[in-house]
């Protein structure tokens, strides 16, 4: 896909609002048709603007109310694909990153409490050659952006 024009930025804006929304409620809010809408969203799927759709569930309504992020050393050099594979089967990592520093990977990680949090951490620490990992919990969440408004500020 080329550039996205300004209609198109727009359709993206209204879907990360509300991604509920019907084509033809979207097409009213950026004067297009209904058709004209879903050929732009498939267009725009089709060439990995939009890499999918997902839903959004309150982790405190799961009780899911421990939050950590965890830094992983591990011995010697592991493939980025090999760490995903590792941890992609573990539910409380919610994210992963590799990273620079001293440590060679950044977990966030989800629990319903501490004990919880401890058996993720265990299965983290076995799930690939780990060689030391520090936890650092959460206290309290200051500031949290959603996709909507990140994808907002790139548009």
């Amino acid at each position: 896909m080329d550039r996205l024009d300004e209609t198109d930025e727009r359709i993206l804006i209204e879907l990360t609002e509300n991604a509920r929304a019907t084509f033809a409620e979207i097409g009213e809010r950026v004067s297009l048709s209904a058709s004209a809408v879903k050929r732009r969203v498939d267009r725009m799927v089709d060439s990995g603007v939009i890499r999918g759709f997902t839903t959004v569930v309150d982790r405190n309504a799961l009780g899911w109310t421990t939050e950590a992020y965890v830094q992983v050393y591990c011995h010697g050099t592991i493939a980025p694909d090999d760490l995903r594979a590792a941890w992609r089967a573990i539910p409380e990592v919610v994210g992963a990153a590799t990273v620079t520093g001293p440590s060679d990977a950044l977990l966030h990680v989800l629990a319903r409490d501490m004990r919880h949090l401890e058996e993720a951490l265990e299965r983290i620490r076995a799930s690939a050659d780990i060689e030391r990992s520090e936890s650092i919990v959460v206290l309290s969440n200051l500031i949290e952006r959603g996709d909507a408004q990140r994808t907002r500020a790139i548009v």
